[in-house]
C-alpha cells in the first residue's frame, strides 16, 4: 500500500516539466494496468458475475483485458439493460465509458442473416480489440468463421516507426540491421499471429523490406542495391510469417493422454 500511495503521488515528468497528478494514476505509468486490474475486479468482474446469473435471461460472454472489455450478448435487451445498468455501476465509483469506444453491434453467427431479413445493406460491422479487427467471416464451406486481421491503424503505425529507426540505422552495418529487423518480425508474428490474419502479417513483412531496401540504397551512392540482392538479405534475416497462435478451440481444449490403469 505503501508503494501504491507513492505512486499516485508521483507526477507525471514530459519533457523535463513535472506536473502534479491530483486524481487516477498517472497515464502510461507501470502502475496504471496494475491498479485497473484490482480496481475493475471489483467493480466489474465481480458484479457481472452476478449479473449474468441473476438478471441476465440468455448467454452471457465476457473477455476482459486491463482497461478494455468486450461483452457479448444472446438477446438484444440483455445487451441493452446491461450498458445502462453498467453506466450507472461505474458513476458510483467515479468511472464512465469512453463514448467513442462503447457501441452496440450485432455480431456472430446470425448477424448476416438477421441483417437481410431486416433490410439493411452492406456487411455485418466490426469491431476492434487488442489490435484486432474481428470480421464475420465465412469458411470455405459457406459456414460462419470469426476472422482477425490486424488494426490498419495499429500496422500503419508500426511501419512508420520502422521508417523512422532505420533511417537512424542507416550507416549501421547489415548483420545489425538485420538482427534488429528480425526480432521486430518475429515479435509481430508472436502478437498478431492468429489464425485468418496470414495476409496481413505477409503484408507487414514485405513493408518492412520495403523500408530497408530504401533505407539501404539511400545510404550509397555509387553502388546502387538492386532487388536481386536485397532479397537474399530479406531471406538471410527476415523470418517467414507464419500463425503463432492455434485456433481457440485447440487453445482451450487442452487435455492430457495417459496410460490405461493396469489392472
Amino acid at each position: 500500500m505503501r508503494l501504491v500511495q507513492q505512486w499516485l503521488a508521483a507526477g507525471v515528468l514530459e519533457e523535463g516539466t513535472w506536473t502534479e497528478s491530483e486524481v487516477g494514476a498517472p497515464q502510461g505509468a507501470t502502475v496504471s494496468p496494475l491498479l485497473a486490474n484490482i480496481y475493475l475486479h471489483y467493480v466489474f468482474d465481480l458484479w457481472i458475475q452476478r449479473w449474468r446469473k441473476t438478471v441476465a435471461r440468455g448467454e452471457v460472454i465476457v473477455v476482459r483485458y486491463a482497461d478494455d472489455f468486450i461483452v457479448g450478448f444472446q438477446h438484444r435487451f440483455d445487451a441493452e439493460r446491461f450498458q445502462e445498468e453498467l453506466r450507472q455501476r461505474l458513476a458510483r465509483f467515479g468511472l464512465a465509458l469512453h463514448p467513442d469506444k462503447t457501441r452496440l453491434l450485432a455480431f456472430g453467427k446470425f448477424a448476416r442473416s438477421n441483417r437481410v431479413e431486416r433490410g439493411l445493406p452492406g456487411k455485418p460491422e466490426t469491431f476492434a480489440f487488442l489490435g484486432l479487427t474481428h470480421v464475420c467471416g465465412r469458411s470455405r464451406a459457406g459456414k460462419f468463421l470469426l476472422r482477425r486481421q490486424t488494426e490498419r491503424q495499429r500496422m500503419t503505425a508500426k511501419l512508420h516507426e520502422v521508417a523512422t529507426e532505420l533511417q537512424r540505422r542507416r550507416h549501421h552495418s547489415i548483420p545489425e540491421q538485420g538482427h534488429w529487423l528480425s526480432a521486430v518480425v518475429r515479435g509481430h508474428c508472436a502478437y498478431y499471429g492468429v489464425p485468418t490474419n496470414a495476409q496481413a502479417l505477409c503484408a507487414f513483412r514485405t513493408q518492412v523490406a520495403r523500408h530497408w531496401y530504401r533505407a539501404l540504397r539511400r545510404r550509397g551512392q555509387r553502388h546502387r542495391l538492386d532487388w536481386q540482392r536485397m532479397n537474399r538479405h530479406v531471406r538471410r534475416w527476415l523470418p517467414p510469417a507464419r500463425i503463432a497462435h492455434p485456433w481457440p478451440d485447440q487453445r482451450f481444449d487442452g487435455r492430457t493422454r495417459g496410460k490405461s490403469p493396469v489392472r
